[in-house]
């Protein structure tokens, strides 16, 4: 049975913010200025005036659910939050000037955890592009048999809510939706104790364009979901939707409050009709009403996360976005969830450890109302290591990789059982596996990088990842062709209940039975005794594989009964 999900709202919150020292006389008070987030009670309208009152001036302010950031000086947070129109406020995190050295990038040993293992084998899977015989997981969701029937349709839009999208990869470029487009980040080049964030800024203004990706991620998961057909590269699960970049990350992985609260409210003001949510919102792993190891202060950030990033799900719900979430990496069962000692994990220094309560804390936005909770699995179908799991949040099951996939066989820790999908040149370059001439280096050689030639000179580049953050883009391409199949005109716009949506994906996912024993350890493999999971349920429903393995195939010709109930 699975857990209620978050229903209501709670508090304020510090969301991150740029400090510049620029003096303001308001309300009779100067100082260094610094932003500050304050949550609405009700009246938007009301907060702004209390802020303004308080020596505030609005920066920035999201009237779907109530989030305004603000500049002022110190002593802010104690004045505005005497006025009964705001719910609550709080000092963002100061950051810092001068990086160190390199990038910062956020939780990706996971994910890239098979480089330097690639074996040069062919897994052999048919496809209609010339990589897709090394993609398992379009085989696996049965896309190449589901084009034949729906390709997926242009109207329909795919939110990519992450590190942003390289607009300019070949197998990118065809499909890409650059006047729906936003960046709703800016970049943070350090930490108040001077460690690397996203490092120095690429553009002028610290806000990178709506056709970049200076992290990856983003691109990848973009390939997955909606790669052309296109005689190039490889294809996606739905390679006939337009898939937008509405940017939420940082070029180091952070996912900050504010950016991803304008993220999922502007997918629903835009007609977006599926998002990808491959992240967790930062610096909380888990967000915890009341946590005895967290400050008053820390207590107050996290119930305003949860209250605010409630407010935006339904939000977009209401608005007509299926939303699809990554479970997460953590390889935990959410019902039950196992200690956090990377919270807070901005800025540096921050973490301490915290016992988990499963009724007061959430992972977010995974355990937020109406998503679609997706786990990973790898080639043999084996749960993947790193994939949490439990019957109260999961939804589907997708292909994520697994290194470690096939114990005792060849196939056994090869970066083949991964995913591969595209890979944004200038952080491939950044990387050190593709040179500055555009060759693919040794290291990249070791990493199983793979890299495409057109006839008339387009280059395009892919990588190996797996992860939770894998998994999803399987599922919201699937996601994409239900709507595509079954949804209708609306007045000017395309689309389909997101309720629908969820019942199609669950209804049509291919059953997958819990493994026998249930209990599986991971020792053979390498892991530890944390990483050991049982699986609890049916074939119809599990902790392992929810509803079962998404099947585009199955959804896109069974469906249907699914769509009224």
């Amino acid at each position: 049975m699975k857990r209620p999900r978050l229903l209501l709202a709670v508090l304020a919150v510090p969301l991150l913010g740029a400090a510049s020292f620029v003096p303001v006389a308001s309300a009779g008070v100067s100082g260094p200025v610094t932003e500050f987030t304050v949550l609405a009670r009700s009246d938007v309208g009301a907060a702004v005036a209390a802020v303004e009152a308080a020596g505030g001036t609005v920066v920035a302010r999201n009237d779907a659910v109530g989030l305004i950031t603000a500049s002022a000086a110190s002593g802010f947070v104690a004045r505005v939050s005497s006025s009964s129109a705001v719910f609550g406020a709080a000092r963002s995190k100061a950051i810092g000037s001068a990086p160190r050295d390199g990038k910062k990038v956020k939780h990706d040993a996971v994910e890239k955890e098979g480089r330097g293992k690639a074996s040069g084998a062919k897994r052999g899977a048919s496809g209609t592009d010339p990589l897709d015989d090394e993609l398992w997981g379009l085989k696996s969701t049965r896309s190449d048999l589901a084009r034949t029937v729906q390709p997926g349709d242009k109207r329909v839009k795919v939110g990519i809510i992450d590190t942003g999208i390289d607009a300019s990869h070949p197998d990118i470029a065809p499909n890409f939706d650059r006047a729906d487009s936003r960046n709703f980040t800016r970049d943070i080049v350090a930490d108040v104790n001077g460690a690397v964030v996203d490092g120095p800024c690429e553009y002028r203004g610290c806000v990178d364009p709506v056709d970049h990706d200076d992290n990856g991620h983003g691109t990848h998961v973009a390939g997955t979901i909606g790669a052309a057909v296109n005689g190039f590269g490889v294809s996606g699960v739905a390679p006939g939707v337009s898939l937008v970049n509405i940017r939420a990350g940082q070029d180091s992985g952070f996912f900050f409050l504010q950016s991803t609260v304008d993220a999922l409210t502007y997918a629903g003001d835009a007609g977006i009709d599926v998002v990808n949510m491959s992240f967790y919102t930062d610096p909380w792993l888990y967000n915890c009403r009341a946590n005895p190891a967290d400050s008053a202060e820390e207590q107050a950030e996290q119930r305003t996360v949860i209250e605010a990033t409630t407010r935006a799900l339904n939000y977009a719900h209401r608005k007509g976005v299926s939303m699809v979430v990554a479970l997460g990496n953590e390889h935990t069962d959410l019902g039950a969830p196992l200690p956090d000692a990377t919270s807070p994990d901005y800025p540096s220094t921050s973490a301490h450890p915290r016992q988990i309560d499963n009724a007061s804390c959430f992972n977010l936005p995974a355990e937020g109302p109406h998503t679609i909770g997706v786990g990973a699995f790898g080639p043999s179908q084996a749960k993947a290591d790193y994939s949490n799991y439990g019957t109260e949040q999961i939804s589907v099951s997708a292909p994520g990789g697994y290194f470690r996939d096939g114990f005792g066989t060849p196939w056994f820790q090869k970066v083949e059982n991964e995913i591969l999908s595209a890979y944004p040149r200038n952080v491939a370059v950044a990387e050190g596996n593709v040179d500055e001439a555009g060759n693919v280096t040794p290291a990249g050689v070791a990493a199983g990088v793979q890299k495409a030639v057109a006839r008339d000179g387009r280059v395009g580049y892919y990588q190996w990842l797996q992860g939770t953050s894998m998994a999803t883009p399987h599922a919201a391409g699937v996601a994409a062709l239900i709507v595509s199949e079954y949804g209708k005109k609306s007045g000017s716009g395309f689309g389909m209940d997101p309720d629908a949506v969820q019942r199609v994906l669950e209804g049509t996912a291919s059953q997958v039975a819990c493994p026998v024993p249930r209990t599986v350890d991971y020792l053979d493999e390498g892991r530890d005794e944390s990483f050991t999971a049982t699986c609890t349920g049916n074939a119809s429903f599990n902790a392992f594989y929810g509803h079962g393995a998404v099947d585009a195939y199955a959804a896109v010709t069974h469906g249907a009964k699914y769509v009224k109930q």
